[in-house]
């Protein structure tokens, strides 16, 4: 188990001009859940990519512990990978594919079947040993590239979205066992994936990237209560967060009928005339129409134990807003008309023109 450090880390592909990854900053401490989080294009696999080696890194220096690996061969990095696709040997049976490695590094057969019925223990493949990859489902074969990462005992795991070929339920299922796993074997561990439900759910820390550059790395409640700017505003939370561009007047903002204060501060750090202003969905309250920003719900969405409706507001650019019903009482209607005021402890605020929050 280590540490691991992006120490301005640059990747630039041949033929480009941006760099896929650009002077990434970025501490992992050891025994650390990281995840990796963006959307296609923001530079997390490459990252990831070249933490394992895979991929060079033009500027800059990646450390394990207090081993500079920036030119070290993969198989000397003392790592172990997860793939996608899981990358399991067809002919072999689960232990001889968990066992591979070992086998390889010509381990004795003893040690071997041990420490592969340990790993099949802990991930629940005792009866699947002498299975063959055909002829077990998704999850187990994802469980199966787990075990053969497991046996190896490094010091950092990776996984490039591990559970992107599963299914939605048994993906929410496996992403609880891996973390779980992770706690208890306490390695260090980056986790790449596109999907931020999965990243909240299951990191320590989040680093959220874009084009390249780390936009935010924090806990996954801090992202979600205190993001930067707009970009992980809008990415961080399911339902995204509705982001409505106000001008400032004297007054500060108003909100069809609802006024909203500017503090000193706030003024001060904005660099032009207008702020982009972040309700979540559960952040504003449903009252009649001429009480708040007139609305039209479109569609509602029930699921169960919440509730979402899609409206469209009297607003510039005919944007969607995403409200969640406060309970099953308050669900609007499909075609109703409805008033929508924020909730003055739910505000978020960020210079349209810099993107950046305002000072709370």
């Amino acid at each position: 188990m280590a540490q691991v450090e992006y120490r301005q880390a640059t990747r630039i592909y041949p033929g480009t001009n941006a760099p896929a990854v650009s002077s990434l900053d970025l501490d992992i401490q050891d025994g650390e859940f990281m995840v990796l989080v963006g959307p296609s294009g923001s530079g997390k696999s490459t990252a990831l990519r070249m933490l394992a080696g895979l991929e060079a890194v033009d500027e800059g220096h990646i450390m394990i512990g207090d081993r500079d690996v920036t030119d070290v061969q993969p198989k000397d990095r003392d790592i172990a990978m997860v793939f996608q696709n899981y990358a399991l040997y067809p002919h072999m049976t689960v232990a001889e594919n968990i066992g591979f490695h070992l086998k390889i590094k010509k381990r004795p057969k003893a040690e071997i079947k041990q420490r592969v019925l340990e790993a099949a223990k802990l991930l629940d493949l005792e009866p699947y040993l002498e299975r063959k990859p055909a002829r077990l489902s998704g999850g187990q074969r994802q469980r199966v590239a787990m075990g053969r990462a497991i046996v190896r005992q490094p010091q950092v795991f990776l996984m490039d979205e591990p559970l992107s070929n599963l299914d939605a339920k048994l993906r929410v299922a496996t992403r609880t066992q891996i973390a779980s796993l992770q706690r208890r074997l306490g390695v260090t561990t980056v986790y790449v994936t596109h999907d931020q439900v999965e990243a909240m759910t299951m990191g320590d820390r989040v680093a959220v990237l874009k084009d390249g550059l780390l936009q935010q790395c924090d806990t996954p409640r801090t992202l979600f209560d205190h993001p930067v700017n707009v970009f992980v505003a809008g990415f961080m939370g399911s339902p995204a967060m509705n982001l409505i561009d106000l001008q400032v007047n004297e007054g500060g903002l108003m909100l069809a009928s609802t006024a909203i204060s500017l503090s000193p501060a706030q003024r001060a750090a904005l660099t032009g005339d207008t702020v982009t202003l972040g309700v979540r969905p559960e952040g504003w309250d449903v009252v009649p129409a001429a009480d708040g920003l007139p609305a039209v719900v479109e569609v509602v969405e029930e699921l169960g134990s919440d509730s979402y409706a899609y409206v469209t507001p009297q607003l510039d650019g005919g944007k969607t807003i995403v409200v969640r019903a406060a309970n099953a009482a308050q669900v609007p209607q499909k075609g109703e008309q409805v008033g929508l005021r924020p909730k003055s402890t739910s505000l978020h605020m960020f210079d349209t023109t810099t993107g950046l929050r305002l000072p709370d």
